[in-house]
């Protein structure tokens, strides 16, 4: 996992990760994870690389052993006042803010962090390289993919379940046929466009 990684010296570190930046419905999921060294997770990944069953049954040890975890979000109309990239930071923030312990350095999957009141350190590809990344990556994703499936019971003709939100095929015809839902990202091209916006 963490070959390729020298860690900072640091008490706590957390590892941060987003879901939900692509697509068109839905709030942005974020999730901060200290990890407890006593008490390892083996089979950690990044959770685009694992299958929903193993991902489920991560999620689960993930919050029996972690030290501290938070879920963060931003919400679609916060997505549209603010870009996807500016919506995603400050969830980032509430992640952060919301664990219940205070980490000295904070671990960010890409190649920019938020404002956070502690040393944090962007990792470009670091749901594959940091442990505390990849329980993030698969908290959020769970998180996030388990209301895509909600939501889809909601409106089942969208698809959601399937696409998770994401601009498929079967999601912008959908869109164009039946418009948007009030989940939907309103700043985004096919939504705008399905409004009659663009």
């Amino acid at each position: 996992m963490s070959e390729l990684f020298v860690y900072p010296q640091a008490v706590y570190i957390a590892g941060v990760d987003e879901v939900g930046r692509g697509p068109l419905v839905g709030a942005v999921v974020t999730a901060a994870v200290i990890l407890d060294p006593a008490n390892p997770i083996t089979g950690l990944a990044d959770s685009k690389k694992l299958s929903e069953k193993r991902r489920e049954a991560l999620y689960i040890e993930i919050k029996e052993k972690a030290l501290a975890w938070s879920l963060g979000r931003a919400e679609p109309h916060e997505i549209d006042e603010l870009n996807i990239l500016h919506a995603t930071m400050l969830a980032m923030q509430r992640a952060v803010a919301g664990l219940a312990l205070t980490p000295d350095m904070v671990l960010i999957d890409g190649n920019r962090c938020p404002k956070l009141p502690m040393a944090s350190q962007a990792v470009v590809k670091g749901d594959s390289k940091v442990a505390e990344i990849s329980a993030a990556s698969i908290l959020a994703k769970v998180t996030r993919d388990r209301e895509m499936v909600e939501l889809d019971l909601q409106f089942p003709e969208y698809g959601f379940a399937k696409h998770k939100g994401y601009p498929t095929p079967v999601h912008l015809e959908s869109l164009a046929r039946l418009g948007a839902t009030v989940h939907h990202r309103r700043s985004f091209a096919p939504v705008k466009r399905s409004l009659g916006l663009a």
